[in-house]
């Protein structure tokens, strides 16, 4: 019973840290399938033996790869990443931007003054079109929709 819930406190923290390997089955080194210090689900562990493997063991990146559950490209990115960061580098990390880039300062005071001038309300795809055409920058209507609510709510 104490085990299991020690599997479990180590998988919740491997989700929250995004280092929980998706596909632990696919993990076909014998380390990983015997004993508990190597743990299939951990993937920064996965990803830095498959490293280790091919540098220190002199195996081909192919074989590593898929001994670990990765592709060749995944092992050269893997890889990279080791390279520039160390340790960290093999952490996931959250995809996508992280917070608004286009629709920001000269952008925003653009849209917001041609929203003021406006006596009826202007569409999000005549906004996009404008700022297209005075600015040069391609911005989805949606996008700026998503700014001018936060500026409502930044303003309540």
């Amino acid at each position: 019973m104490a085990g299991r819930k020690k599997q479990e406190a180590k998988e919740q923290a491997l989700q929250a840290h995004l280092s929980l390997n998706r596909r632990p089955e696919r993990v076909l080194d014998e380390m990983f399938r015997e004993g508990d210090f190597f743990d299939p689900r951990d993937l920064v562990q996965v990803k830095y033996e498959m490293l280790r493997r091919v540098r220190a063991e002199e195996k081909s990146v192919s074989e590593a790869a898929a001994r670990f559950g990765f592709s060749r490209p995944a092992f050269y990115q893997a890889q990279g990443a080791f390279e520039q960061e160390g340790l960290v580098g093999l952490v996931p990390r959250k995809r996508g931007p992280r917070r608004r880039h286009k629709v920001r300062g000269p952008v925003m005071d653009f849209i917001k003054a041609a929203v003021e001038q406006e006596q009826e309300g202007v569409s999000m795809a005549e906004l996009s079109r404008r700022v297209e055409q005075n600015l040069r920058i391609k911005v989805h209507p949606r996008s700026i929709d998503r700014a001018l609510n936060a500026e409502k709510k930044k303003l309540r």
